[in-house]
Formats: C-alpha cells, sequence, structure tokens
C-alpha cells in the first residue's frame, strides 16, 4: 500500500466526508421514534411468549407455584 503524507490524507478524509449524506432532524426523529415503538411492541411480545410458555410449564408439570 502506497503511503500517504499526513496532509494529503486530511485532503482525502475531507473530501470522503463531503460525500456523506447527514439525515435530517425530522427524519432522526421519525427513526428514533419507530424504534421505541418497535422496541415496545417486541417487549410485549416476549412477554407474552414467556407467560405463556409458564403456563404451560406449570400446566405440565404441575410445579412452578
Amino acid at each position: 500500500m502506497a503511503k500517504t503524507n499526513p496532509v494529503e490524507f486530511m485532503r482525502q478524509v475531507k473530501r470522503e466526508a463531503a460525500k456523506v449524506t447527514w439525515p435530517t432532524r425530522r427524519e432522526s426523529m421519525v427513526t428514533t421514534v419507530m424504534v421505541f415503538i418497535m422496541a415496545a411492541i417486541m417487549a410485549v411480545f416476549f412477554l407474552l411468549v414467556d407467560q405463556g410458555l409458564a403456563f404451560g410449564v406449570k400446566s405440565i408439570l404441575g410445579i412452578g407455584g
């Protein structure tokens, strides 16, 4: 690999950083809200699955309270 001097490296970094498309504030907020909604849905789903499995184990084995 060819060595690059620090000045050329910084120019390359600046060029690459200029290519980045940053999300808007609205896009960030919508994405954040969607992540929280999906996390809540998954939490409820796993709660229900856990409760269902616990009920099944209690019914079959008669143990666990």
